[in-house]
């Protein structure tokens, strides 16, 4: 029983049905082609969901299999493993090897990595836990936002009657001391009345949104935030600047200013605030420990930046073997300080990827190739992939366009001819400049809608058709010129 609490406080149960058959259908929703990453990648996502079904002391002894993908810029590398980690729910952190340096050098550390996967953790799990607490926070919403339109209407703010004291026979026998009393009472009673009456007709009117836009005045604070324990830990600057500054807000508290701010306002206001105060940070930091710790993923981009070409560094290679180096122990498995704990880094899949133009995945330090056992190289994208990449995916390039032009009014058309000729010139392109990938399309696109997507405005109501020919006469001097052609596609 222990253990399926366990994997319900990790999230995974949305994810048990996904074969990786069906997780290869979800990722080709936005992704066209690389069918061999993506089966790579369905693998290992599978083999986490298999390995959190075993008994722990057999989990404890699979490792993730972490995976180098290898292609040149533009071809979903990113996507690819963005994606996965939006099919799992799991904490997803994209970085690049460029930013690290060595330990001793000024810069980041290794280690921040960690530290950042965990913040998307907490962040990803307060929030699921404060979306379940909204219903039930609302009525107190409610209340608060009625103390501001009536200040001083709340039960919460009546003083207590006095009990009454025993004293002599002589002074409760004597009336005009008690008929004072009971006119006080009924004055009271009356205007309890009254407050409690219009306090009503307010929250009706509350209720049917008459009030939306009444200004109130509210208090607001600064959140508080657990202290860094990466003072003492050993963090870099960053790490050390940010825990001073929750060292100092612990010590002088947090001071709170009001702002007027309409009803509307108001309610997110309080939401947030009551919402808060609901949360248990301890709870949600534990199961965000838990959640990094066995469905964590880190994609480490750029990689080959790092990778010391033939093996010989100089001057221009100064720290990239000791980054690698530091990456290592983070992969292999070791414990790393993080403000909601210590996290280990065990069970976290590591997906890395670089273009390897330069250097190859062989000039890495035989330890860090080792950890990256799966490796898959990603093809490059021809004019059938351009094609299926500016149509065919959810987010594709053609229905943005389609989408940004119509709220001007205009209604734009694309001519099958006109889409093989912009997949023919990405691929010439690619070729014979740069290879980008499907990111040279975008170039293209907005070569050739400039003038269109410029005076959108006066076209309202009008139906653009894009055709070959018109694509052809957008880039004509551009095509023809082979130096511009560096430059502007």
């Amino acid at each position: 029983m222990e253990n399926l609490n366990e994997k319900q406080s990790i999230n995974v149960d949305n994810i048990v049905d996904l074969t990786p058959k069906q997780i290869v259908e979800k990722l080709d929703t936005y992704i066209i082609g690389q069918a061999k990453a993506k089966r790579c990648v369905a693998v290992a996502l599978r083999n986490r969901t298999r390995r959190l079904r075993l008994n722990e002391d057999i989990q404890e002894e699979i490792a993730p299999k972490n995976i180098l993908m290898i292609g040149p810029t533009g071809v979903g590398k990113t996507e690819i493993a963005r994606r996965l980690a939006k099919l799992c729910n799991a904490p997803f952190l994209k970085v690049e090897a460029t930013k690290y340096t060595e330990v001793g050098y000024v810069g980041r550390d290794v280690e921040s990595m960690v530290r950042d996967l965990m913040a998307v953790g907490y962040n990803d799990v307060k929030k699921e836990m404060q979306e379940q607490l909204k219903e039930k926070c609302g009525p107190k919403v409610e209340e608060d936002l009625l103390d501001l339109l009536l200040p001083g209407s709340s039960k919460k703010n009546e003083k207590p009657s006095m009990p009454m004291l025993r004293i002599s026979n002589d002074f409760m026998n004597d009336s005009n001391e008690s008929t004072a009393k009971t006119e006080s009472t009924d004055e009271n009673a009356s205007s309890a009345s009254a407050q409690e009456s219009t306090r009503e007709k307010f929250r009706s009117m509350l209720r049917e949104g008459k009030l939306e836009d009444r200004e109130v005045e509210v208090s607001v604070e600064r959140s508080n935030r657990i202290p860094s324990m990466q003072i003492i830990a050993g963090g870099n600057m960053e790490d050390l600047e940010n825990g001073m500054q929750d060292l100092a807000s612990l010590l002088t508290g947090n001071k709170p200013h009001k702002k007027h701010v309409t009803v509307r306002e108001a309610r997110q206001i309080l939401l947030e605030k009551n919402l808060e105060k609901m949360t248990d940070p301890d709870k949600v930091a534990d199961i965000a420990k838990k959640r990094v710790e066995q469905m964590g993923i880190i994609f480490i981009d750029e990689i080959d930046k790092i990778a010391v070409r033939g093996g010989q560094s100089s001057g221009n290679d100064v720290s990239r073997e000791g980054v690698q180096r530091d990456i290592l122990p983070i992969v292999e498995g070791s414990n790393v300080n993080t403000r909601y704990g210590v996290v280990d880094t065990t069970h976290i899949l590591f997906i890395a990827a670089g273009a390897f133009s330069v250097s190859a995945p062989s000039d890495l330090i035989p330890e860090l190739q080792g950890r990256f056992p799966l490796r898959v190289q990603l093809d490059s994208l021809n004019s059938s992939d351009f094609r299926r990449i500016l149509t065919e995916p959810k987010n594709a390039l053609m229905k943005q366009y389609k989408s940004l032009l119509g709220t001007e009014g205009v209604k734009l058309e694309f001519e099958d001819a006109a889409i093989d000729r912009i997949s023919e010139l990405a691929e010439a392109v690619n070729k014979k400049a740069e290879n980008i990938g499907a990111r040279r399309l975008q170039t293209i696109m907005e070569s050739v809608l400039e003038d269109i997507s410029f005076s959108a405005d006066e076209h309202n109501g009008e139906t653009i058709t894009i055709t070959k020919s018109f694509v052809d006469d957008k880039l004509k001097d551009v095509i023809e010129d082979q130096d511009i052609s560096r430059y502007i596609l």
